[in-house]
C-alpha cells in the first residue's frame, strides 16, 4: 500500500469518528446511521492494523489524533450511559411510588 493510500485510509477513519462525534454530541450515539457508522470504522481499522500502518513514524500527529477522537466519543458515550442510567433508576422509583399508591387505594 503506498504512502497516498494509507493517508486516505487514516483520514476516512478520522472523518467517521468526526461524524460519530457529532451523533453523540446530538444524542444519537446508538441510532442506525451510528451504528452503520461504527460498521465502516470497524473495516478501516481492521485494514489499519492489518497493514501496522499506526505503526509508521509518519503517521504519528494522526495516530495521537485518532486516538484523542477515540477518547472523545468514549467520553461521550459514558456520559451519556451514565445519564441513561440515572433516568432508568429514577423512572423505576417513580413506577414503586405508583404501585405504592396503588395498593393504598
Amino acid at each position: 500500500m503506498v504512502y497516498d493510500e494509507k493517508t486516505n485510509l487514516l483520514n476516512k477513519l478520522q472523518n467517521l469518528l468526526e461524524m460519530q462525534i457529532k451523533l453523540a454530541h446530538q444524542g444519537n450515539a446508538t441510532n442506525k446511521d451510528s451504528e452503520l457508522l461504527n460498521e465502516k470504522a470497524g473495516e478501516f481499522v481492521e485494514k489499519i492494523v492489518e497493514d501496522r500502518i499506526l505503526e509508521l513514524p509518519e503517521f504519528q500527529n494522526q495516530r495521537e489524533h485518532l486516538y484523542r477522537l477515540y477518547q472523545q466519543l468514549s467520553l461521550i458515550i459514558a456520559d451519556q450511559k451514565d445519564d441513561t442510567a440515572k433516568k432508568l433508576n429514577q423512572i423505576r422509583k417513580t413506577r414503586k411510588t405508583v404501585a405504592a399508591y396503588r395498593s393504598n387505594i
